[in-house]
């Protein structure tokens, strides 16, 4: 077996890997088709925005719970029982669109649903993986999820966009609960020994996980930064873009999908680059390369053409897969697997925690001020601050672990 697909030779990482690419497959749809369906029941960013932030707040409440569940119960069961959520809020998504009487208190209610689930999912994902694999796949073992991540990112914007304008969004729900369930199947599949039994608090295992996360400079000082870089993407690229896709011909709901598909083809080319290209200083290739991501914001505001954007957003996505591929190798590697889901939430909780002020300030920002200026702005701020990180030196010293790069 190539290299690339190392990890592939571990059984457990081969069902796991299953039912995450049928989830993300159907996801990268239906987060198209609700943004439309909020759009279609009222055309205002406020409408999007709303819906969006209700999703983050409820994911960021719950996080730091989520990670402590799934260092105390089963990961794989964990994932099992918050994809049933999913699937009962999904349907009556669904529903509610079928019969017509879907609003958006209502949508806003359920993506609060989506979200707390999500919040158990995230860190039981992110401890699952090392105890899939070997320190020598870790890092094939993450670009081939981001592999498909990509690929489905490519393809699913086009067929929501077809789907939402022939049969409506309803039915790409509908795709999506049938996914989760055929998921659940396959999770049955992972066989792990259970964590052994906590004799400590549920609330004394938060703060052993706050310590290991704020032990550690690398690791606070970039999420603090992504506090910001998150708030900006969120909003200029999940409540600015849409928008000005429906509003403006230049780029166009048909244009954004393919936008959002050829950020999709830059980092499903980055995923074959690190299959086989070990990343020796995976913080330092990964914040210079996430910072192209201002570049399409910058377009999106000075020319909203849509070759033009996809062409920067393809630059972009590459940019991400590095960081993507170079963060989560060091998460996994830098620490105890026994305390990494509690880690993991503690960093997507100081990540995420002002998406919701992002969409809510570009909600408010695109009626009142010049697009233009606001999204060019806003590209420089994220690209001072995911560069500025650099000048931490564990940032830019940290390496990988001793014989963890594959030869």
């Amino acid at each position: 077996m190539t290299r690339g697909l190392a990890a592939m030779r571990d059984t457990g990482f081969r069902w796991f890997f299953l039912s995450r690419a049928i989830t993300m497959i159907a996801g990268s749809m239906s987060s198209i088709a609700l943004a439309f369906a909020v759009l279609g029941i009222d055309n205002a960013p406020e409408s999007l925005a709303i819906v969006l932030t209700v999703f983050t707040l409820s994911n960021v409440v719950f996080l730091i719970f989520g990670g402590v569940v799934a260092d105390r119960l089963p990961r794989a069961l964990v994932i099992q029982t918050c994809y049933v959520i999913d699937i009962l809020s999904i349907g009556t998504t669904a529903a509610l669109l079928f019969t017509g009487s879907a609003t958006i208190p209502l949508l806003a209610a359920l993506s609060a649903v989506n979200g707390a689930a999500s919040a158990f999912v995230m860190p039981a994902m992110q401890g699952i993986i090392p105890q899939l694999t070997t320190p020598e796949h870790l890092q094939q073992a993450n670009a081939m999820l981001s592999f498909v991540r990509s690929a489905t990112t490519i393809g699913g914007p086009i067929i929501a966009g077809a789907l939402v304008a022939t049969a409506g969004p309803a039915w790409v729900m509908v795709i999506q609960a049938a996914a989760w369930i055929v998921a659940i199947v396959l999770l049955a599949m992972v066989r792990l020994p259970a964590p052994d039994p906590s004799e400590s608090s549920f609330f004394r295992d938060l703060r052993t996980g706050w310590h290991e996360f704020w032990s550690r400079t690398w690791m606070w000082s970039i999420c603090l930064a992504f506090m910001v870089m998150n708030a900006i993407h969120i909003g200029a690229w999940g409540v600015a873009g849409p928008y000005i896709a429906k509003n403006d011909p230049r780029l166009g709901i048909t244009g954004w999908g393919w936008v959002l598909s050829a950020e999709g083809a830059g980092i499903l080319l980055m995923t074959l680059v690190m299959m086989w290209l070990p990343l020796r200083r995976p913080l330092r290739w990964g914040m210079l390369a996430v910072s192209l991501l201002a570049v399409p914001l910058a377009v999106m505001g000075l020319y909203p053409q849509a070759l033009v954007v996809a062409v920067a957003a393809f630059a972009a996505g590459a940019g991400v897969e590095v960081f993507n591929t170079g963060w989560n190798v060091t998460e996994m590697e830098q620490i105890p697997g026994d305390k990494l889901s509690r880690v993991a939430s503690y960093d997507m909780l100081a990540s995420f925690v002002a998406m919701p002020l992002g969409t809510l300030a570009f909600g408010w920002l695109i009626g009142h001020v010049d697009v233009s200026s606001l999204l060019v702005g806003s590209a420089v701020v994220y690209a001072v601050i995911a560069l500025g990180t650099m000048l931490v030196p564990s940032v830019w010293r940290m390496g990988r672990i001793e014989g963890a790069v594959a030869r």
